[in-house]
């Protein structure tokens, strides 16, 4: 069990059990970030436990908030936090290195350095890497309703349910055609029907254009760099389309027009880009609706 910061220790699973060391500690929370059940501990402490394999696949992003909340709590109240997995290297250093980043505004390479200075041996799998990278984009703040955290989400859900057989109800996005909001809607050019609104627009880098197409014949490589889709998160409407299969056409489900296509493993972008997993609707198929204030209007 090392110190790594005040009142934050990093340690393994089995200083759970050298009750002597964490007297001396002070330790007053213990935040277990392990697939196996740490057990039952004396009441004097707080406990935490992220249930969570050391796999490149597992999701910690989800819970860094959380964590830091816990630990924040020890420390302000004048006590200390043990953050510990099996060997104190991979999940409970990534559970540290986000705390760090949170409270002193660190990028991912300094907050890392900093733990790597007390305990030489972390080395948080590449898996954990990429969600620290990512929370360091989102500023340290797992937002839900970010475009960031919402491709996150749909990658960490084609490695979890890899066949699609199922997927969980709440990563659909609400039916904009059964509910009312103020945000800028996409319609079906044919027959109107509202299909997505802008919060569920997941935007991606501009990719290179037609040397990210050197792979495919020249008679089919798209000019430019323009994107001329939407990608977006999947909604309601989609739902029986997805399931089960990895790819297909998402048709408008009023009129059955042919707004885009879907893939689970991923599709590439006019822009030259790679989406994964990718929900397209081509922009020459939809229109954009956006309401308008106008003043002295009752």
């Amino acid at each position: 069990m090392l110190l790594v910061d005040p009142g934050v220790f990093i340690g393994t699973a089995a200083d759970l059990h050298d009750e002597a060391a964490l007297a001396a500690a002070s330790i007053t929370h213990i935040l277990s970030v392990d697939s196996v059940d740490p057990g039952p501990v004396p009441s004097d402490y707080c406990t935490k436990w992220v249930n969570v394999l050391d796999q490149v696949t597992s999701d910690l992003l989800s819970h860094m908030d959380a964590c830091f909340l816990f630990i924040q709590e020890a420390v302000k109240a004048g006590g200390a936090a043990l953050v510990h997995c099996q060997a104190g290297r991979s999940r409970s250093a990534t559970i540290v290195t986000a705390y760090l980043m949170k409270t002193y505004q660190l990028d991912f390479v300094e907050a890392y350095s900093r733990l790597k200075t007390v305990k030489q041996d972390v080395q948080v799998n590449s898996g954990f890497e990429e969600q620290l990278c990512l929370y360091q984009s989102m500023c340290c703040e797992v937002d839900t309703c970010s475009p960031l955290y919402k491709q996150y989400r749909l990658t960490m859900i084609t490695q979890k349910y890899p066949e699609m057989q199922q997927v969980p109800r709440e990563v659909f996005a609400a039916d904009p055609a059964h509910c009312s909001s103020s945000e800028a809607s996409y319609r079906c050019r044919k027959c109107r029907r509202s299909l997505f609104r802008s919060c569920s627009l997941l935007s991606h880098p501009v990719g290179e254009g037609a040397s990210a197409f050197a792979h495919k014949k020249s008679s089919t490589v798209p000019g430019g760099v323009e994107c001329t889709s939407y990608f977006i998160e999947p909604v309601q409407w989609m739902e029986q389309a997805l399931l089960g299969v990895m790819d297909g056409q998402l048709l408008c489900p009023k009129c059955g027009s042919k707004l885009g296509s879907f893939s689970w493993c991923g599709d590439q972008c006019s822009c030259g880009r790679w989406v994964t997993p990718s929900f397209q609707l081509h922009r020459n198929r939809v229109d954009e609706i956006r309401l308008l204030s106008i003043r002295g209007v009752l």
